[in-house]
């Protein structure tokens, strides 16, 4: 459904009128086109009266004619070539109302400076009006594990470990260093036998001896080398290139 200039919100039309403005002042400083010859005040008018008069009509097609079209210049281009014939009616309107002199005749070269006018308005207003680029980004949402999934695991904690949050398990020759919010304990189990109890818990094997908690990990840093994962409580934990690819598939590169 289109809009029509006077179906816009009043704080956008607002804002139109005071981008038309400032548009219409610095062509009466630039003073293109001949117009630097008029005394001061002439060209101001002048140029207020033709950007804020051509600048409604373009902006009234657009909102109607423009609408249609969704590629950005291809939208600027026709609604440029659409109102430059009344912008051109205009122009000469204007002219002969600030300066009380008979106006050029409606030549190619006067449509042409009237176009390149309305293409820069229509251009500039299309720009600041442009909606912000969207940028999307997923990864992987893991909810908090079910208590099963690491319950056999935890039943080899001490009881003041038992049901803390779980960080990390890293192999430290035949033990476990387990890293736990309630801090670190010593288990003898095999890590690989670890890795089997924790198959069902949300978590990576991030390297040959280390698996860490999913909802555990802040950040991920990568280099040529490999890789170091961030963890809560200022844990640093290893990544591999050889086990790198399952922490990619889930977001976090």
């Amino acid at each position: 459904m289109t809009r029509p200039l006077s179906a816009l919100p009043w704080r956008r039309a607002a804002a139109e009128f005071a981008f038309l403005i400032v548009l219409g002042l610095t062509m009466a400083v630039i003073g293109p086109y001949g117009t630097s010859e008029m005394p001061t005040w002439p060209r101001v008018a002048y140029w207020l009266l033709c950007v804020l008069g051509g600048g409604a009509i373009g902006v009234a097609i657009d909102e109607t004619l423009g609408r249609r079209l969704t590629a950005l210049w291809r939208r600027i281009a026709v609604t440029s070539v659409a109102m430059t014939p009344v912008v051109a009616l205009l122009v000469m309107d204007v002219g002969r109302l600030v300066t009380g002199q008979p106006q050029p005749s409606f030549s190619l070269a006067f449509i042409g400076q009237v176009l390149v006018i309305c293409a820069l308005v229509m251009g500039l207003r299309a720009l600041t009006w442009r909606p912000a680029r969207t940028v999307v980004q997923t990864r992987t949402i893991f909810a908090p594990p079910l208590p099963e999934a690491e319950a056999e695991f935890r039943r080899r904690l001490s009881s003041k470990r038992r049901a803390a949050r779980l960080i990390a398990v890293e192999a430290d020759d035949h033990y476990l260093r387990v890293h736990t919010d309630a801090g670190e304990e010593f288990v003898t189990m095999r890590f690989a036998d670890a890795l089997r109890l924790l198959s069902a818990a949300a978590g990576f094997q991030t390297h040959r001896s280390w698996w860490v908690a999913a909802d555990a990990i802040e950040s991920l840093r990568w280099n040529r080398s490999g890789g170091q994962a961030r963890l809560v409580g200022g844990l640093v934990a290893p990544v591999s290139r050889s086990h790198a690819p399952t922490l990619k598939a889930a977001g976090w590169f």
